[in-house]
């Protein structure tokens, strides 16, 4: 135990006057560690002077495990079970808004079967925290660690049995792969997909660990690699990063950009059988653009929407027609809106209704089109 953190705890146990300021005066990880090294005796008179949100920011940094003995100490029966509910009803929504990131994704895929213990502890005292666990669940825990409240890693079962009894946790502690639970849903993607380590662990945005995700149970939610689907609609490698060399980008790139030029040419020809159309009436030309950006607007919006359910699994052949009769009505409808827009503009404007029907009309056929 460092000489700052002895210093805490010794403060918090031997004066009672100044027990709750000190307390107050540490980070809420920092205040998690001192507390759970304080006697019953003292973690009780401190739980009585806590306000409510501070006893769950403190039960937010301990496991399952830990939180329900600190509760137990909690006497008044109405005050815990306030405690219990808000502590409940924070984990579940942070943890539904994690899951977002799938449709099918529920909390039977987060784990709670873990310690969350303090590096500083020994080989053999963590085998008997780890035996006791296993008493009271007939389940072997992950074993996390922490330095001061703050995750810095797991200890695998094996190293516990493996090292020396006297060797300290930290020494032995692997890094982690995390995210925050507010990651936004590509990040997330990402990460499950893309991770090396079996697990994921969740964290809050103060750092304390709300669960455990394990990555071959989520990316069984994809089917094939999501990652893999968004790559290929876009053109690029799937293994092409953000920081790659300018050589590399161009490379994986030009291919599918000729490819696109090629349909930029076909959708000239068609212009070009119009010449002489254009030529009459040189007005259609500034509607050209118009017709074909918000086409290609609209076709942006349905494209996003399905190759997201695509990639999420949503979308599959059996279910695929009610989505896409979805898009179509979707299109219809915007195609008439923007339509009557661009006709009743086109009208005052001009002051050709006609045109401005034909017009609108054109844009109707492009909405659905590219729905």
């Amino acid at each position: 135990m460092a000489k700052k953190e002895i210093d805490y705890v010794k403060a918090l146990t031997y004066h009672p006057n100044g027990r709750m300021a000190t307390l107050r005066a540490l980070t809420i990880p920092e205040r998690a560690a001192a507390f759970e090294k304080l006697s019953p005796y003292v973690q009780q008179t401190i739980l009585k002077q806590l306000k409510i949100h501070e006893i769950v920011d403190l039960l937010d940094h301990m496991d399952m495990h830990q939180a329900e003995r600190v509760l137990a100490r909690v006497h008044d029966a109405k005050r815990r079970e306030k405690v219990v509910q808000r502590l409940k009803g924070d984990v579940k929504e942070k943890m539904d808004y994690f899951l977002r990131f799938h449709p099918k994704a529920t909390l039977q895929l987060i784990n709670f079967n873990y310690l969350f213990l303090d590096g500083a502890l020994t080989i053999k005292e963590a085998a008997e925290l780890i035996s006791e666990y296993y008493d009271e669940t007939a389940r072997y825990p992950e074993v996390l660690v922490h330095h001061k409240g703050e995750l810095i890693g797991e200890v695998p079962l094996s190293s516990i049995v493996r090292e020396r009894s006297n060797s300290v946790l930290k020494k032995h502690a692997q890094p982690l792969q995390t995210i925050t639970y507010q990651a936004e849903i590509n990040e997330v993607i990402e990460t499950l997909v893309s991770t090396n380590s079996k697990k994921v662990i969740v964290l809050d945005r103060d750092t304390s660990v709300l669960g455990i995700i394990y990555a071959d149970a989520a990316r069984l939610l994809f089917g094939k690699l999501p990652a893999e689907s968004l790559y290929d609609f876009a053109g690029v490698d799937d293994s092409e990063r953000p920081f790659d060399s300018v050589a590399r980008k161009v490379n994986n790139r030009y291919r599918w950009l000729i490819l696109n030029l090629a349909t930029c040419f076909l959708a000239g020809s068609v212009v070009l059988m119009f010449q002489d159309t254009l030529n009459t009436l040189t007005i259609l030309s500034i509607y050209i653009p118009i017709i074909a950006g918000m086409g290609g607007n609209a076709a942006t919006q349905s494209f996003a929407i399905m190759v997201r359910g695509i990639t999420l699994g949503t979308i599959s052949i059996q279910n695929a027609m009610p989505a896409i009769w979805r898009e179509l009505w979707a299109g219809l409808i915007n195609g008439i809106i923007i339509g009557s827009i661009v006709a009743l503009v086109s009208t005052v404007w001009k002051g050709a209704p006609e045109l401005g029907l034909v017009v609108g009309l054109a844009l109707v056929g492009a909405h659905i089109v590219a729905a």
